[in-house]
């Protein structure tokens, strides 16, 4: 596949600006694989396809307030800086990003906050756009990270072109989310409500939880024509013993698996033994899925309607069948669904 197979033309004013009122209210596509057929729902009819002993995987990943801004010393520029990871907790050492890029020179005094309430030193150039960063706090490691997150901002993505608002401290956040280190939410997981989850295990349904920390490899755009050049940028993973029971009881009972978004998809895909079953694993995985590709662990799949030339929209068509569903956002753009992060979802099955 070529990246140019990944161009259309999306029209700005459908991508969402802003969550739907209720979760589980944003409207659902449902894409029929075998039958080729293209459904019109509402989200909370997800339970219409689901039968007793199905099992739903979720990304229990939370979100924490990344992005800061901060002034240079001596210019008082304005400088963003995106948290990506923490690389040292002693030495208050993280990964970053930093706008403008240009500005920014190893030895550099970053200020954030009224009064300077934090400090930040540059310590290293590690990319052409990241830095690391030294914090210098004199409190408690927990003083720092509270003072830290009070400072930061939702991490809204940038092609939602709106201020951050207080109500987006909760929606730009799954319900079951858990284990803090995402700059970017899961967003196919936003959809659910906690009444929709009693429903859907009211009808049996099983869940089970894997964890990627979602970085911003997500919105990396992707440079290559040649797909199989591309390079993902490695997120951490975790895949617990109970989430392996759980999905290969269902595979062994023919019951159907439903990834809830692409980053399930990645991680479940991540780690598979030989004979087709889901192996336990902590560490990091960058794998890059893009047509063709067989599918060893989800049956379904639940995802947003994502942006032109996309690693996600790659990965969506993998499952999908290319054809199919570029066919599906044809109609969707007709029928002006909500693409993006706040928009609405589509069913795989």
């Amino acid at each position: 596949m070529k990246l140019s197979q990944y161009k259309f033309n999306l029209p700005p004013d459908l991508i969402a600006k802003f969550p739907q009122e209720n979760r589980d209210e944003s409207r659902l596509m449902i894409i029929n694989r075998k039958k080729g057929t293209i459904e019109h729902k509402v989200f909370n009819q997800i339970i219409d396809y689901v039968d007793e002993g199905d099992v739903f995987v979720f990304n229990n990943t939370k979100v924490f307030p990344a992005r800061l801004y901060g002034n240079k010393e001596k210019t008082g520029a304005q400088i963003e800086v995106f948290l990506l990871r923490e690389l040292n907790k002693e030495q208050r050492l993280w990964d970053v990003l930093v706008d403008p890029a240009r500005k920014i020179r190893i030895g550099n005094k970053l200020y954030f906050g009224d009064d300077d309430l934090l400090v930040a030193e540059v310590i290293d150039n590690t990319t052409s756009r990241g830095r690391t960063l030294r914090f210098l706090f004199d409190g408690t490691y927990d003083e720092f990270k509270e003072t830290l997150y009070r400072l930061g901002e939702t991490p809204l993505p940038k092609f939602i072109r709106r201020d951050v608002m207080p109500e987006d401290k909760e929606r730009y956040q799954t319900i079951y989310a858990k284990h803090e280190g995402a700059v970017a939410a899961p967003t196919a997981g936003l959809h659910f409500s906690r009444e929709l989850m009693k429903r859907l295990e009211i009808k049996g349904a099983v869940f089970a939880e894997i964890t990627l920390h979602v970085g911003l490899g997500n919105f990396r755009t992707v440079d290559v024509e040649d797909l199989t050049k591309h390079k993902m940028d490695s997120e951490q993973i975790v895949i617990p013993d109970d989430a392996v029971n759980i999905v290969n009881c269902a595979k062994e009972n023919k019951r159907k698996v439903c990834a809830v978004g692409t980053t399930v998809l990645r991680t479940l895909e991540s780690s598979v033994s030989t004979n087709g079953r889901l192996k336990p694993y902590t560490g990091w995985t960058n794998k890059f899925i893009f047509p063709p590709y067989d599918f060893s662990i989800p049956d379904m799949m639940v995802t947003n309607f994502h942006l032109p030339l996309s690693t996600l929209l790659m990965m969506v068509s993998a499952f999908a069948g290319y054809d199919l569903l570029f066919e599906a956002y044809k109609v969707a753009i007709e029928e002006k669904y909500r693409f993006g992060t706040y928009g609405d979802a589509m069913l795989i099955i």
